[in-house]
């Protein structure tokens, strides 16, 4: 991942761009090859005779100095037994996760995040790479999916972002990438994040493809969404006395004010709100009365009441 190196220890060896290319080759595809399909594959351009000249020459460079890490056989060519490759893990972690009878079992921190988003040796550019690739590729992004979900499973939100964003760096028009980024803000309680996120994804979605998200990713934000219910809260207010009669101001509203006992320090001249009932029954409407500084008592009036 990210380019070729054979180590044996610490050390690293050094080996001719040809060799290189035999030991990705057998690594890749994980099985005894037949000398002539491998020469074919990395000189096409070559005749039958010319390739299987220079496959005996690359393979003798690469066991002289690399202690044999090939086995062959007059008609078979594979990497030794004891060979350990690193896409071969990443493969094996990526089918674990995916697999959902066995995923709970994997060790999330087996394998780094960088190794999931790092490309197959990107600077090569032979042909019979292409499908190596392409089949890594799909199964690194469902893998990070995979990864993103079972850590925001056991509480690890953040992981799981970086796992989801991991996704879309490497494959930015992925919708379901999109949506495990918006399920891991749902689940963190990121309510506006999610919705950002989707934002995103659509405009990249018209830009790029014109297209629309799909209806899923529309049906998710709308499922998580809750209606914000307003309670009728009962509505309090003093109404105090400083000598004579005062006229109720409940009785200018056309309401029923409760004055609690526990409200004993009214400030004169200070504003109070009065609710009445809305005409279409909605919410109470309020309305500021300025009040004298009285001693408060325990009164439910009525409109056509004055306060004693």
């Amino acid at each position: 991942m990210g380019g070729f190196a054979l180590w044996r220890g610490r050390q690293e060896l050094g080996v001719a761009a040809s060799g290189q290319r035999l030991i990705a080759l057998l690594a890749l595809r994980d099985r005894p090859l037949g000398r002539l399909h491998v020469a074919g594959t990395l000189w096409p351009d070559y005749p039958t005779e010319r390739s299987l000249a220079d496959l005996r020459t690359t393979l003798w460079r690469v066991n002289q100095s690399s202690e044999r890490v090939i086995a062959a056989t007059p008609s078979f060519l594979k990497l030794g037994a004891d060979i350990e490759v690193d896409v071969r893990n990443l493969t094996i972690f990526a089918r674990q996760l995916t697999n959902t009878g066995t995923a709970e079992a994997v060790d999330l921190d087996s394998v780094n995040l960088a190794d999931l988003v790092r490309d197959l040796l990107p600077d090569w550019y032979d042909d019979w790479l292409e499908d190596e690739r392409e089949e890594l590729r799909q199964a690194r992004l469902h893998a990070l999916e995979s990864a993103a979900r079972r850590l925001s499973a056991s509480g690890r939100h953040a992981d799981a972002i970086q796992a989801a964003l991991a996704a879309l760096r490497l494959e930015p028009l992925r919708e379901t990438a999109h949506r495990t980024l918006i399920e891991m803000h749902l689940a963190e309680g990121n309510w506006s994040e999610a919705c950002r996120q989707f934002e995103r994804c659509r405009r990249l979605l018209r830009e790029e493809l014109g297209v629309e998200p799909s209806d899923s990713m529309r049906l998710l934000l709308e499922r998580k969404r809750e209606p914000v219910r307003l309670s009728r809260m009962p509505v309090r207010a003093v109404a105090p006395r400083l000598g004579g009669t005062v006229r109720d101001p409940a009785a200018r509203l056309g309401c029923r004010i409760r004055l609690p006992v526990r409200w004993l320090s009214a400030m004169r001249g200070r504003c109070m709100r009065l609710g009445r009932p809305s005409p279409e029954g909605g919410q109470p409407v309020h309305t500021p009365v300025r009040t004298p500084l009285v001693s408060a008592t325990c009164i439910e009036s009525r409109s056509d009441q004055r306060l004693a």
